[in-house]
């Protein structure tokens, strides 16, 4: 059975978004981008809340105009090559969007789950996350602590209804700045 993975960047005070939705504050080096890659590297398709889709879809179809970062060079042709699965009620799709998963979360994601291919990677966002770890359907997470306290946003988790015991797989300083730990659920 295919694995959820869920990689997401998050401030010392738990948010993966500023008080008005900005993210510009993650640091990208050499040894986080590697282990951004590694994590691609198990992965063939890449699922996307909305919020999180909107923001890719305006960047990577053609980063590597916009930015010359070796890591933005390597992740780019991987991201537009790499089936994309958006879960959004209202989205419509675009050219980029592979599929739109609008309802029954479990049966869809259970689907997903239990296709031949590689991992699925989740990436970013906070709300599809925390509605997928409320069904037990994140298998690990990754989550990057950048030295960073944004005051508010959208916190990691949201408000989970349950609590949610998870056990630590590692935990490794990257960048000299960049705490990253993983996670599977006990």
């Amino acid at each position: 059975m295919r694995k959820i993975i869920y990689w997401v960047h998050t401030s010392v005070d738990g948010f993966v978004n500023g008080p008005h939705g900005e993210f510009d504050w993650p640091v990208m080096g050499p040894e986080l981008s590697a282990y951004s890659e590694s994590l691609d590297e198990r992965v063939d398709t890449l699922l996307f809340g909305r919020p999180v889709w909107e923001m890719m879809v305006g960047f990577w179809p053609e980063a590597e105009s916009i930015s010359p970062d070796p890591h933005t060079q390597k992740f780019a042709p991987f991201w537009r090559a790499t089936p994309k699965i958006v879960f959004s009620r209202t989205y419509a799709g675009d050219d980029w969007t592979t599929r739109v998963i609008r309802d029954n979360l479990q049966a869809e994601v259970t689907a997903l789950k239990s296709q031949p291919g590689a991992d699925l990677l989740l990436t970013g966002g906070a709300t599809l996350a925390a509605a997928l770890s409320e069904l037990g359907l994140i298998d690990e997470y990754h989550v990057a602590v950048h030295p960073v306290v944004l005051g508010g946003g959208l916190r990691l988790f949201g408000e989970p209804k349950q609590r949610l015991n998870l056990k630590t797989t590692g935990s490794q300083l990257l960048d000299t700045q960049i705490t990253v730990t993983s996670y599977v659920p006990r």
